[in-house]
C-alpha cells in the first residue's frame, strides 16, 4: 500500500508507505486505540471500501521466498470477512441456508455438489458446530455460536485473506477462552 487515504464523514485515516505482511496460513494482528482506523483499513483489504487515494495490492511469493509475479490487487471475491457482530447479517431462517447463501447458484454435477458439501462439512467441524442440527434458526445461537457461524460461512469459501474484525467482541471472557482452546 503505498500512501493511503480514505475520506469517511467524519475522519480522514491516513497510512503513509503502510506494509502488511501476512505468511501463507499464519495470523496477523492490527491494533490501535479506539477510533484509529483499524476497521476502515479492514473494510479496505477486504474491498468493502474504496480508498480516496492511493492503492492497495499484494505480492504472493514462492516457497523459495522469490516473488511469483509482479504486485496485483486481490479480488474482494477472494477475502473473508466476519464482522464485529456478525448475527447482525444473517439473512436466512436455519444455519445450512445460512452457510451456503453465498454459494454459486448454478446447478453444477454431482461432483461440484459433492465438492460443495465437503466444504460445508470441514468448515462446520473446524468451528465446532458439528453437534448443531443445519436446520437450526442461527437467530437463536448463543452469542459464542453465531461468532463460529459466521467465521464457518467465511470458511467454506477459502479465501485469500480472511479478515476478523473483533470477532469475540461482545463475548464474556470464558467464551474468550473457549474459543481460543478450540481454534
Amino acid at each position: 500500500m503505498d500512501s493511503l487515504e480514505v475520506l469517511t464523514s467524519k475522519t480522514l485515516h491516513s497510512w503513509d508507505n503502510l506494509l502488511v505482511q501476512v505468511i501463507c496460513c499464519s495470523f496477523g494482528l492490527i491494533y490501535g486505540r479506539s477510533g484509529s482506523g483499524k476497521t476502515t483499513l479492514l473494510q479496505l483489504l477486504a474491498g468493502l471500501s474504496k480508498p480516496t487515494s492511493g492503492s492497495i495490492h499484494i505480492q504472493r511469493y514462492g516457497n523459495d521466498g522469490n516473488p511469483n509475479q509482479s504486485p496485483e490487487s486481490l479480488p474482494p471475491e477472494r477475502v473473508g470477512i466476519v464482522f464485529q457482530f456478525p448475527e447482525r447479517y444473517f439473512v436466512a431462517d436455519n444455519m445450512l441456508e445460512e452457510v451456503t447463501f453465498g454459494w454459486p447458484r448454478q446447478r453444477g454435477d454431482l461432483q461440484f455438489k459433492e465438492h460443495l458439501a465437503l466444504r460445508l462439512q470441514r468448515a462446520i467441524n473446524w468451528v465446532g458446530l458439528n453437534g448443531i442440527s443445519l436446520d437450526k434458526d442461527p437467530h437463536t445461537l448463543s452469542g459464542g455460536y453465531k461468532r463460529r457461524l459466521a467465521l464457518a460461512i467465511q470458511l467454506v469459501q477459502i479465501p485469500d485473506l480472511l479478515i476478523l474484525d473483533e470477532p469475540l467482541a461482545g463475548l464474556g471472557m470464558k467464551m474468550h477462552l473457549v474459543s481460543f482452546s478450540h481454534s
